[in-house]
């Protein structure tokens, strides 16, 4: 398939599939005419790239899962070092709820507070 029809499959632009080109993590076949030609293979791992990227993960995050599809594994996440790359983003999303907790703790605390220089209007004698 060409680059346009590929991007019409996987919901993207052909200037996202050019990137991926440039960046190493879709190779196109050249036809005679020059012309990009990709498989159901690339289609695959544009899908994977974008799911990956859905929940998070960076583009450079996405190459171990890349590799591993075109090594011939079942699933991108079936290698060691997609495994890798798990592991770590859980570790950063693990930080950033504690962070988020903090924060709610404190806002939560902050909403309870009763300033005793504010009368609230209801106990105000007119």
């Amino acid at each position: 398939m060409r680059i346009g029809e590929l991007a019409k499959r996987a919901g993207t632009t052909t200037r996202a599939l050019r990137f991926y080109e440039s960046q190493g993590l879709l190779e196109a076949r050249r036809a005679t005419n020059g012309y990009r030609e990709y498989g159901d293979h690339d289609l695959r791992l544009v899908r994977e790239i974008q799911s990956l990227q859905a929940v998070g993960l960076s583009l450079e995050d996405t190459r171990p899962f890349v590799a591993c599809l075109r090594a011939g594994h079942e699933s991108g996440d079936s290698c060691p070092d997609s495994r890798e790359v798990y592991r770590r983003k859980l570790a950063e999303v693990d930080a950033c709820l504690d962070r988020l907790g903090v924060v709610r703790e404190f806002l939560l605390a902050r909403l309870a507070f009763q300033d005793p220089c504010v009368v609230p209007e209801e106990t105000r004698c007119s």
